[in-house]
């Protein structure tokens, strides 16, 4: 991730959904499968996802369908998800897409030895690492700088797990105002300013740039094209 001897001193965080990939379907289509596998039920009701961990719609969706969301029952259906991705690689790789701009956007920030790449995501670690694979973006992002839905329930917490893990990696030293947590909705922009983060908002989900930037983004794009030269913009100082 960086050149030897080079320290980076920026830590940029990226979102998976609707932020580098659309799964356009397939995502829902694995939960309806994994869920009954896991609990013996139809999926009756799925939790809003959006901008949320994975423990938390796990959670929810547990419950709003009757079902107890003990440790048990949601390390059950955690399980099943991360085997239905596993069996879904092609049929996400078919279906769904690496979203404009994202090979470039990750390829050109890997290339700058002070930037650090990692992963901040509501997804499991497992689905997150299959996601990335299937469209290659894999190969410019550190895993374990990363956090991700079954580390924390709480999004915020997120930031503050993956500047840890990052420091551990990369032997550098992140303050707060050197990470930049980049996300398509308002929930990862309230995580950002709530772990007192920098954060760029991408209008490449269903949020606008207007309600990114009333959600208080520091900066807010229409698309991946533009992020790495805010990113340089912002680290002038």
């Amino acid at each position: 991730m960086t050149a030897p001897n080079t320290p980076p001193r920026t830590l940029v965080l990226w979102d998976v959904d609707h932020t580098l990939i659309e799964t356009r379907g397939v995502g829902r289509a694995i939960y309806d499968r994994a869920f009954p596998a896991a609990t013996g039920r139809p999926l009756a009701k799925l939790a809003q996802i959006s901008g949320r961990t994975e423990l938390d719609i796990m959670a929810e969706s547990l419950r709003v369908n009757g079902l107890e969301p003990t440790d048990e029952a949601v390390q059950k259906l955690a399980d099943a998800l991360v085997q239905g991705y596993e069996d879904a690689r092609d049929e996400l790789a078919t279906t769904g897409r690496a979203l404009p701009g994202a090979h470039e956007a990750l390829e050109q920030l890997a290339a700058d030895p002070t930037i650090h790449q990692g992963i901040l995501t509501g997804n499991l670690r497992e689905v997150a690492r299959i996601k990335l694979e299937v469209f290659g973006l894999d190969q410019y992002l550190d895993f374990e700088s990363s956090a991700y839905g079954d580390d924390h329930a709480d999004r915020p917490e997120l930031v503050r797990i993956a500047q840890e893990r990052a420091e551990a990696q990369s032997g550098a030293r992140f303050e707060l105002r050197d990470i930049v947590l980049i996300g398509d909705t308002p929930n990862d922009v309230k995580a950002a300013l709530t772990a007192g983060v920098r954060v760029i908002g991408v209008a490449t989900g269903k949020s606008t740039e207007a309600e990114l930037a009333k959600a208080g983004a520091s900066a807010v794009v229409s698309g991946l094209a533009d992020v790495a030269r805010l990113i340089e913009i912002g680290n002038r100082r």
